[in-house]
């Protein structure tokens, strides 16, 4: 039986969301994989975000460097899926990528973990292209938390 593997991204969703929906999926870590743990939604910067899974009991990790490098996040936002591909490929080839990578799948294999980043879609995301270079052996459940009732 394969291994389950979350993805959950928290565009239009509040903290509160997103923490439900982790809790319902019974998630023990969340990984968050963004390059920089920084946003400008409430909430989801690294130390608020740190602390408020560890208060609803869950573990919070930071694996950086299989976070997208600012090239690809700015090829995401334009939609140029082959130009991600591409740049992220070769992040994740770096030794501080492919060490951050061995830590993720070794907690992945102990742990119910959840991948965290902000795109809704994970099909949109780095997350997708991480699913498919770490963790193709996995079943990948993609969380969507309640949505925001306007953009903020």
């Amino acid at each position: 039986m394969a291994k389950t593997i979350f993805t959950i991204g928290y565009e239009q969703a509040t903290q509160a969301a997103v923490l439900s929906a982790l809790r319902e999926a019974r998630v023990e870590v969340v990984a968050d994989i963004r390059y920089l743990p920084l946003s400008r939604r409430p909430g989801f910067s690294k130390s608020p975000l740190r602390a408020a899974v560890e208060e609803a009991g869950m573990a919070y990790r930071h694996f950086r460097h299989v976070g997208t490098p600012p090239e690809g996040r700015a090829a995401a936002r334009r939609g140029d899926r082959e130009t991600l591909r591409r740049v992220y490929a070769g992040q994740l080839e770096l030794p501080e990528a492919l060490a951050h990578m061995a830590e993720l799948r070794q907690v992945a294999l102990e742990k119910r973990t959840c991948l965290l980043c902000y795109c809704r879609e994970a099909d949109d995301c780095h997350r997708a292209l991480l699913m498919e270079a770490l963790f193709a052996d996995f079943e990948r459940v993609d969380l969507t938390p309640d949505l925001v009732g306007t953009r903020e």
